[in-house]
């Protein structure tokens, strides 16, 4: 199995004694064998730290969306907080109320706060923020989950990706293996994987969401059902209260339920921000899947539906954890 250097895990379960690895596991698609070194961790808790700060395109990703590091880091503290005064960002950041009016401006503009008296919160969530834009939320975070999971992964497997960002992020971390086949919907995965020549990528047909790129639908449902996969790569909008799983459209959930009847280990990737975000689609729960990857330790109540169900967490901490 390939690992990153750059990743170190401390394997502890849920009483806080270390777990073992498992033997190899073979997997078995399409006549080909690949060994995988996930580890035996069912009911188990990892935390995997990254000490060299693994960053994929941080500083690049941020121009190209025209997002300084401190307007990223604006619209994170609001979304986790629900609001923030001018007076009291200016006053975090160091900077004057008048250079962060213009990062609300801005923040603002591209959708993701919205002013109210007195100061900034998230915007409603009637759908979902510009795929562009979500791209450089939570990068860091989201960076940190992508390394965890690529260290799992081995040369030559198979799998298959969703729709959103963090998948994508997946992906650009394993840029590094070799042979892997890809299937996906999301274009943004497809694109990204072809500069690596030793991929096989296998992308879904049909109609085409111009601001996502990606595809949905019959079409995209049908597609996840002709493969069985080693691996599964998929994020939600959100996660209720109730563990229950949440997106923005109906052929969203139908997507992720068709990738998630269709491989044999489900990796849900996503950033602690989804835990309580509101989106008004419900699709299956969070015990439905066997692995969860996060930049932090879970809400204490969904912690406790995955340790009944026997499902691991694996917590990816950013920087300054």
């Amino acid at each position: 199995m390939q690992t990153s250097p750059n990743v170190h895990m401390n394997v502890t379960d849920v009483s806080s004694e270390r777990i073992r690895l498992a033997p190899e596991e073979t997997f078995r698609d399409a006549g080909r064998e690949v060994e995988s070194g996930l580890p035996a961790m069912r009911g188990s808790k990892i935390h995997a730290r990254d000490p060299a700060k693994r960053r994929i395109h941080t500083d690049s990703m941020l121009k190209a969306f025209s997002l300084s590091e401190r307007q990223s880091q604006i619209a994170e503290l609001v979304e986790a907080r629900g609001f923030a005064s001018v007076e009291a960002l200016a006053e975090r950041f160091a900077v004057t109320t008048q250079t962060i009016r213009r990062d609300v401006n801005r923040l603002c503009e591209a959708g993701l706060l919205r002013r109210i008296h007195g100061g900034v919160e998230p915007p409603v969530p009637t759908s979902n923020v510009q795929y562009r834009t979500r791209q450089i939320l939570q990068l860091r975070a989201k960076q940190q989950i992508a390394a965890a999971v690529a260290a799992l992964v081995p040369n030559g497997a198979s799998l298959v990706f969703s729709i959103g960002t963090t998948p994508e992020i997946v992906m650009q971390a394993l840029m590094q293996h070799e042979n892997l086949r890809i299937f996906t919907n999301n274009l943004n995965v497809a694109m990204g994987a072809a500069e690596n020549p030793s991929f096989e990528i296998t992308v879904a047909g049909g109609r085409l969401r111009n601001g996502d790129r990606d595809i949905l639908g019959a079409s995209a449902q049908d597609f996840f059902g002709n493969y069985r996969v080693d691996f599964g790569i998929f994020g939600v909008a959100g996660v209720d209260s109730d563990g229950a799983l949440l997106d923005f459209h109906e052929d969203e959930v139908a997507a992720r339920q068709a990738i998630l009847r269709n491989c044999r280990s489900a990796f849900l990737v996503l950033d602690h921000s989804k835990f309580g975000r509101g989106a008004h689609v419900r699709g299956g729960h969070i015990t439905d899947v066997g692995h969860v990857f996060c930049d932090q330790a879970l809400p204490a109540d969904i912690d406790a539906m995955l340790g009944a169900f026997g499902a691991s967490v694996v917590v990816c901490p950013g920087d300054g954890a």
